[in-house]
């Protein structure tokens, strides 16, 4: 995904869909429970490789899939046969009010402007509509981050240092960031990004029973009209 630049996945959709999605869990930890119950078009916004389509299912709500890379979604085209399209989350291609659910997946650290893409989500979300994101938690995973085989985590001065980041010393070396590059932001923009668009903040999370949480969740809602 990208907001404005070349589509970073680009050829990386086989290798990423056999690391993070086939043989995974079918259901990212907590995300059931974020969305909860529905109906009507959902729309998840950076898909990837169509990941999270059945979770979207389970609820009974529809997929629509964007991604900023058409290779991802030459992959997601087979755990779906509803719309795909690749577009910039920050430039939706629908009108105000098209979906009932809104999903933004794993994409704050790979958008040059997180809040743009949540105001852009906020848009096209119909009164008394569900958001969700759901993704990398900046406090706890990024490149001021340290990774220690006991699950314990070293965090350097350097998280304040926001902005895009094509190398860092703490990164793998065969991990998606050394492929890709990583855009980081602080927890205050991360939270403010939601505190710009009119949305009712219902529940933060931090997903998955490890002791150092590496993923922050949003659910929210647009207000219905009165």
């Amino acid at each position: 995904m990208s907001t404005g630049t070349t589509a970073r996945y680009d050829g990386l959709a086989d290798w990423y869909d056999a690391r993070f999605v086939v043989g995974a869990e079918p259901h990212q930890p907590g995300l059931l429970d974020l969305l909860g119950p529905g109906s009507g078009p959902c729309l998840d916004i950076g898909c990837g490789t169509g990941r999270n389509f059945e979770t979207i299912r389970a609820t009974g709500r529809t997929v629509v899939g964007l991604d900023y890379s058409a290779d991802q979604l030459r992959v997601a085209r087979t755990r779906t046969d509803g719309p795909l399209m690749v577009a910039d989350a920050g430039v939706l291609p629908f009108a105000d009010a098209s979906f009932d659910t809104v999903m933004v997946m794993w994409i704050s650290t790979d958008v040059e402007d997180f809040g743009k893409v949540v105001r852009e989500a906020t848009r096209v979300l119909r009164p008394d509509g569900v958001l969700v994101a759901y993704g990398v938690h900046p406090c706890f995973n990024g490149p001021h981050v340290e990774w220690n085989e006991d699950g314990s985590r070293l965090v350097h001065p350097s998280y304040r240092r926001s902005g895009w980041h094509e190398e860092s010393p703490y990164w793998g070396d065969d991990g998606i960031r050394r492929r890709v590059g990583m855009h980081h932001i602080t927890l205050a923009d991360y939270l403010n990004a939601f505190l710009t668009t009119g949305l009712t903040l219902e529940r933060f999370e931090e997903p998955g029973d490890v002791h150092v949480p590496h993923t922050l969740a949003v659910r929210a809602r647009r207000p219905a009209l009165s």
